[in-house]
């Protein structure tokens, strides 16, 4: 019971954490393209410009400067609302994991068996745990470099939730369809 309870409110968590991550991309990715666009027609040095287009460059930076603080404030809150909701599911999948293997044990006589999705789970493991491993690293671009590695993370608990349940082999055969 502890064990499919954990892994199901880790699951959810590490979904939840990763679609925040994947609107991070979205949203940062769009702000560079916007932000390329804006110093690729503002400061052109090709065409002269009077007095007035001068002024209206000016007021039209100063309004993509106000919406862009936003969005980089609102780029900031994605990312540590995501880490802290990976970090809750990082936990539940730990103790999911753990009670599994116990339950394993008692069940089919051996702790940890590849199963394949035994090995899905621990392939999901390693995933959110290079995600944490990289919001320690210090670089400049640690929020852009988490959330690539938590959307990867999102199509791998899909795979793992839902792909090897629908497939029915192993021992975790009790989700499956038959397709016979």
């Amino acid at each position: 019971m502890m064990h499919v309870s954990m892994m199901i409110l880790g699951y959810a968590a590490l979904l939840c954490g990763s679609l925040l991550s994947v609107a991070l991309l979205v949203i940062s990715f769009s702000f560079q393209k916007i932000f390329q666009n804006f110093v690729n027609e503002s400061f052109s040095f090709n065409k002269i410009q009077y007095m007035d287009e001068k002024r209206n460059v000016l007021i039209n930076n100063f309004s993509c400067s106000a919406r862009n603080y936003y969005r980089v404030q609102l780029i900031q809150q994605l990312d540590q609302w995501s880490y802290r909701i990976i970090s809750l599911g990082f936990i539940f999948l730990n103790i999911g994991i753990l009670s599994g293997s116990v339950w394993a044990n008692e069940a089919w006589g051996s702790y940890w068996n590849w199963d394949p999705k035994e090995t899905w789970s621990f392939i999901t493991w390693i995933i959110f745990a290079i995600y944490l491993h990289t919001r320690t690293n210090k670089k400049k671009f640690k929020s852009l470099n988490c959330a690539i590695v938590a959307s990867m993370g999102f199509l791998i608990i899909w795979i793992c939730y839902f792909w090897v349940n629908l497939l029915g082999i192993g021992l975790h055969s009790y989700g499956s369809f038959n397709f016979h």
